[in-house]
């Protein structure tokens, strides 16, 4: 593929999260386009090709990886389909964006590594909670060295009513991998390492609880609920993962719970120089200077391009340059590893040590 040409993008997954792409690829027109889309449900991928002038509708996500006209796939499917699809993918030579969580679990995520490390294309997890513009105004920071070493952090989503789509796939483990964990909690964990440096963890221990999803509580607004369906993933997750350099993050999440929260993700680090606090779309730094405690708003700007946009150019640059993107396999699994052993470690009620053999 010559560097000036456009790249040649294949969408397997027609719903909401398809859409999302679809709007925000669509708006780096100069440097990629759309050639083919499919989904289980055809009617839908035919009405988003004539709604995007997508001039391809295959009956099917082999077929669609199958075609020598596309250069990169976006797998925006249900998670159980991740792996299957982006090793597929991998292996008939095209790059992948993966929706998150790269895998089902953690033997999943390590079957994309070793296909991506076989294949050499790129893989990038679509975790777009880096790129939103006060994340990386505290990276700037963190690398400036303003907090100094970051020892713990604190990272969360608590959902006061907010289970989606009660009994379809979002709430039966074996084609989701698990509840508010492996849904929003896998964005947190990137986030926190991502701004923490990156650290290996290597222990956790958890716990997770299931007190309002099979009593058909805490319904919330996303996805169309199966009343016929099954719930057996938790609504709450809480753990504390160990890194090998000794420093520590707390993870908490909650589809529903009884409890005042705003219902926003959120994230505290703690250094030794000064702290950050994020919360929804607001942050703070904070410190100590001439005795007296410092707080120090931090500003999104208001005419920004957004997250989403950001993400989508970075994948384009990876392709064009096979620069490894900031979201790698190796960060996807790393998220697998973490919410298996939680699971793991509710259930034993012992800690878990990580195993990062491939």
């Amino acid at each position: 593929m010559a560097s000036s040409s456009k790249i040649r993008i294949g969408l397997i997954g027609a719903g909401n999260i398809g859409n999302v792409h679809l709007q925000e690829f669509g708006k780096l027109g100069e440097e990629c386009e759309f050639v083919a889309i499919t989904d289980a449900y055809l009617p839908l991928a035919e009405q988003r090709a004539k709604q995007y002038g997508i001039p391809v509708v295959s009956p099917s996500p082999e077929e669609l990886i199958r075609r020598d006209d596309v250069d990169a796939v976006i797998v925006a499917v249900p998670n159980q389909a991740h792996a299957p699809l982006t090793i597929l993918a991998l292996e008939s030579g095209k790059h992948v964006l993966v929706e998150k969580p790269m895998g089902l679990d953690s033997a999943a995520a390590k079957d994309i590594v070793r296909a991506q490390k076989r294949t050499g294309k790129t893989v990038m997890v679509a975790h777009q909670m880096r790129w939103e513009p006060l994340a990386l105004k505290v990276k700037e920071q963190v690398e400036r060295g303003e907090l100094g070493n970051i020892y713990t952090a604190k990272t969360g989503w608590y959902r006061r009513k907010g289970i989606p789509g009660w009994g379809t796939w979002f709430t039966q483990h074996n084609q989701s991998g698990g509840g508010p964990l492996i849904d929003i909690g896998v964005h947190m964990l990137d986030l926190a390492f991502f701004l923490m440096g990156e650290p290996k963890p290597v222990s956790v221990y958890g716990s997770t609880y299931a007190e309002f999803g099979p009593r058909k509580k805490g319904i919330g607004t996303w996805g169309k609920p199966d009343w016929n369906g099954i719930y057996d993933v938790e609504d709450l997750a809480t753990a504390i993962i160990k890194m090998d350099d000794g420093t520590s993050l707390t993870l908490e999440v909650s589809w529903a719970v009884h409890m005042d929260t705003d219902s926003a993700p959120f994230l505290h680090l703690m250094g030794s120089d000064g702290g950050i606090a994020l919360r929804g779309g607001e942050g703070k730094f904070l410190t100590e200077r001439f005795d007296q405690t410092v707080d120090l708003p931090l500003a999104a700007p208001t005419d920004d391009e957004g997250a989403r946009v950001r993400l989508s150019r970075h994948f384009l640059d990876c392709i064009r340059t096979g620069a490894q993107p900031w979201t790698s396999a190796e960060t996807g699994l790393r998220s697998n590893l973490i919410i298996d052993a939680i699971y793991e470690s509710s259930r034993t009620g012992g800690e878990v040590k990580l195993d990062w053999s491939l």
